[in-house]
């Protein structure tokens, strides 16, 4: 999918982006898609691999589209520590829209499937999304 059409629900931990980037780089590829609900291109999963796209300038990302709010396969939770006590999906939706950016770490989607392992290179990431 287009960079431009990804929308973040979650803040990041700049460390973690930072670490995570090394390991991009080394492996000169993305192997795991992003999680991304259909409708609104809100990003579920994969905020980190979101903002590692934007400090490479990449045009595109490999997403696992859903359509979130009426798939019961896909399960949301609150991790340990967040700083709320309830969570609904369309919590999560609203505030990808609204650009409102919870709390790192805040929601954590489990899915009956997991994401498959991939690995697209990073220089098929900085062409254009195929169809955009």
């Amino acid at each position: 999918m287009p960079v431009e059409v990804l929308k973040p629900h979650e803040q990041v931990i700049q460390k973690k982006v930072t670490q995570l980037e090394k390991m991009t780089m080394r492996w000169n590829a993305y192997t795991k898609p992003l999680l991304v609900d259909g409708a609104t291109g809100t990003i579920l999963d994969g905020h980190h691999r979101f903002e590692i796209a934007k400090r490479l300038g990449l045009q595109c990302l490999p997403c696992v589209v859903v359509d979130y709010l009426e798939d019961d396969s896909i399960a949301l939770m609150l991790w340990p520590n967040s700083d709320r006590e309830v969570i609904t999906k369309q919590d999560v939706i609203d505030a990808g829209m609204s650009g409102d950016l919870m709390s790192p770490k805040t929601s954590r989607h489990l899915l009956s499937d997991d994401l498959p392992p991939i690995s697209v290179p990073l220089s098929r990431l900085m062409a254009p999304a195929v169809g955009s």
